[in-house]
């Protein structure tokens, strides 16, 4: 039975952190904790993982490993987790600074520019655009102009000033808090690419003591 005495730990796993090369992974970089003041220093010291070079630079750190090395610091522990049972771990090596590349900037801009203003231009053209301004400008002004030029600047500009206005982000200026949808999407990518790597350090540790089973087994 459990001692009424023993103390409450509140932990709550962080969703992805980063940790520098070299370094052991401790229980302050993957958690948040309530406990005792007497035990907040001694539980965030705790070494869950010392990284080696085969880890890679992705490590899953379980809820279910840390629970055990809580309770050899705090026998008897009362352990109540928060939350995901999980945490991603990358290695990060030491950053270089780097000047940025005038021409690789040029040259990415070039891209996008054309490749936008292409986009739009077929689109348009599937659509059959130029007919639906010639048509426009005629119903307001009650006669036909093959190349209505003034109604095209007005609609190219309005399109500029819709696509600042959807993305919320014009240069390193938002509007609001709201998220951009580039934002989003790029959330929603990384929340894939966590899913996808949870699933294969699941997979790895089956395989490895699946491994281990058959070589200890009695052949």
């Amino acid at each position: 039975m459990m001692d009424k005495q023993a103390p409450a730990i509140y932990i709550q796993l962080k969703n992805r952190v980063t940790v520098p090369k070299g370094r052991g992974v401790m229980l302050r970089d993957v958690a948040y904790l309530i406990a005792g003041p007497e035990w907040r220093e001694p539980l965030d010291s705790i070494l869950l993982h010392q990284p080696e070079q085969s880890d890679g630079n992705l490590i899953l750190i379980d809820l279910l490993s840390i629970i055990p090395r809580i309770h050899e610091l705090v026998p008897g522990a009362d352990i109540q987790p928060i939350g995901e049972g999980r945490t991603i771990v990358q290695i990060e090596g030491p950053l270089e600074a780097r000047k940025p590349s005038i021409t690789l900037f040029v040259l990415v801009w070039l891209l996008l520019f054309f490749g936008s203003a292409l986009t739009i231009m077929n689109f348009h053209a599937d659509v059959s655009m130029q007919e639906v301004h010639v048509r426009i400008v005629e119903m307001l002004t009650g006669r036909r102009d093959e190349h209505p030029y003034v109604f095209q600047v007005a609609y190219s500009l309005g399109i500029g000033f819709g696509m600042v206005v959807f993305f919320n982000h014009l240069f390193k200026k938002k509007w609001n808090e709201e998220p951009t949808p580039l934002e989003v999407e790029m959330f929603l990518y990384q929340k894939n690419i966590d899913h996808y790597v949870v699933h294969e350090e699941y997979s790895k540790l089956e395989h490895r003591q699946s491994t281990q089973g058959k070589k200890g087994g009695v052949p």
